[in-house]
């Protein structure tokens, strides 16, 4: 029911550095290529509980989106919520820990990331409705690229500079330990 999300970020800083790293998938992985190029504007938020959340969103989410919500709200004992504008699609993104990671920046976290039929700022108010209040907005440019199995984004965020995420989305608790081996070879 649950899918989790290993990812592994390192701050590259300048675009000299993200070219070298697309430089290198390509030339260790010859069948690299862009699977998606957008950009963000995420919202995030603290305070209030995944429970209220579900209750106030229930209406704007299908059965199984309900279901999956419901079920995470039941098993995260720590969660980030964000809202997200992708290209003019809304999302409602939760992130909660597996075991000993933090659910804002963790390795290893139960990812709920569902498209909903509201403006950003729609579902910002349902948020802020369920308890919720803003903790940061930024945007991002993402330039997203499939590397040996791997999802490797490369971020130019605002006072960051660019930035890198390895990522692998796996189905089970289990597989977990195996995709953050994966990713630590990738990156090595």
């Amino acid at each position: 029911m649950q899918t989790y999300e290993v990812e592994v970020k390192s701050l590259l800083g300048s675009p000299e550095n993200a070219e070298a790293l697309r430089a290198k998938m390509l030339s260790l992985d010859p069948e690299t290529s862009m699977t998606s190029k957008n950009i963000q504007l995420n919202h995030y938020f603290v305070g209030g509980t995944l429970e209220a959340l579900a209750k106030k969103i229930e209406s704007h989410l299908n059965e199984k989106a309900r279901e999956v919500l419901a079920d995470l709200a039941s098993r995260a004992t720590q969660s980030s919520v964000r809202t997200r504008n992708k290209d003019g699609a809304v999302f409602l993104v939760v992130k909660a820990s597996v075991g000993d990671d933090s659910s804002a920046n963790g390795v290893a976290r139960m990812e709920f990331e569902e498209r909903v039929d509201l403006t950003l700022e729609q579902l910002d108010r349902i948020l802020l409705d369920a308890g919720f209040r803003y903790q940061a907005k930024w945007s991002r440019e993402r330039q997203e690229y499939a590397f040996k199995g791997t999802t490797v984004c490369l971020d130019r965020n605002a006072g960051y500079g660019w930035l890198a995420e390895f990522e692998k989305v796996v189905g089970s608790a289990e597989e977990v330990p195996a995709a953050r081996e994966s990713i630590a070879m990738r990156m090595g």
